[in-house]
């Protein structure tokens, strides 16, 4: 499975229900990333979209403890079980974990892959990621030249769990 996030550079992730920022070439790389794939999220990730609709032309999953929820198409599971078995229905590669904090934190160690742009700058912010360059068995495989949104600056890191 991957993980698919947006960071600073404190790993943070998101603040009051909203990212961080929105840079225009992090959103088209996680669309052309996710497209065609399986989405997991929180109930509070997916109600921080546009009017809390999923995401079009992907499967979106998500995870919440309400059990009268309901948003479009998106299949709801209500615990880490039921998650995991409506999981196995996809090839793991296909599965994008995208948010929150709770579900990245709970789904890392299911993980081999993190697609992690990283931002360089601190964002006032109350949700975080796991910070992967302080886990040895997390290495950078991939890293993308400087990149530039105003005057914000920002890398697309490939993460990969060392076997």
């Amino acid at each position: 499975m991957n993980l698919i996030a947006a960071v600073d550079k404190n790993w943070a992730i998101g603040c009051k229900n909203k990212l961080l920022v929105s840079i225009p070439a992090d959103m088209k790389f996680f669309r052309e990333t996710t497209t065609g794939k399986v989405v997991v999220m929180g109930r509070k990730t997916l109600e921080s979209f546009p009017n809390g609709q999923p995401l079009k032309k992907r499967v979106n999953i998500v995870l919440t403890h309400d059990k009268n929820f309901k948003a479009g198409d998106a299949i709801i599971v209500h615990s880490m079980e039921e998650l995991r078995e409506e999981l196995k229905k996809y090839p793991s590669e296909d599965i994008y974990v995208i948010g929150g904090e709770t579900i990245y934190k709970q789904l890392l160690d299911d993980c081999d892959v993190a697609h992690i742009t990283k931002i360089d700058y601190a964002f006032e912010a109350d949700a975080y990621f796991p910070n992967l360059d302080e886990m040895p068995e997390w290495k950078i495989t991939q890293d993308s030249e400087e990149q530039t949104y105003f005057d914000l600056e920002y890398y697309f890191y490939k993460y990969e769990r060392i076997k």
